[in-house]
């Protein structure tokens, strides 16, 4: 089988800071047709799916102002630097949540939208989660919660779960021990 490439003729810089690095780029098919294409890069995220013992996940419920919409999701953010994406999916769970895990496992990666968005996303699974005695970021959640699983599946088939990395993980955490 022969496969055959986009020719990438040029990309011009539209604007980049720390959370985002937008292009145009010049792109040709194979078929000879061409057009600029609109890139956008961002840094690696990690978000935690966090399971208690009766296999409740931990969601936060935030507003999130680009959708104008409340919606209840997976603590997560982006990975600073070098850090260990481990240790940033830790890490945020308990700024956001007050919540610390207990143990850390990769549960998937993936890309939320490639045909424009360079941005990878790791989702981790913690079983079981102390308090921490930390106060979460107000500016992070109105609230936090446990739903069951199934709950939790229910509340996405209603639209109270729309961002993608919370539905992956949701319905991965269902095949999980079935």
């Amino acid at each position: 089988m022969t496969r055959t490439q986009w020719t990438i003729h040029g990309e011009r810089l539209v604007d980049e800071n720390r959370h985002i690095r937008l292009s145009t780029v010049d792109v040709e098919l194979p078929d000879g047709v061409q057009f600029t294409q609109y890139v956008a890069r961002m840094p690696r995220c990690a978000m935690t799916l966090v399971l208690n013992e009766d296999r409740e996940a931990l969601l936060m419920y935030r507003h999130r102002f680009i959708i104008d919409k409340w919606v209840w999701e997976l603590p997560g953010g982006y990975v600073d630097g070098a850090e260990d994406v481990t240790a940033a999916a830790a890490r945020e769970v308990e700024e956001e949540t007050g919540w610390r895990p207990r143990s850390m496992q990769h549960l998937v990666t993936y890309q939320p939208a490639i045909g424009t968005l360079d941005q990878p996303q790791e989702i981790y699974l913690a079983r079981g989660a102390d308090l921490s005695g930390t106060d979460p970021d107000v500016n992070e959640a109105e609230e936090i919660g446990w739903f069951p699983l199934a709950e939790a599946a229910a509340m996405i088939d209603r639209g109270e779960i729309v961002g993608a990395a919370t539905v992956v993980a949701i319905y991965r955490a269902l095949t999980l021990d079935a």
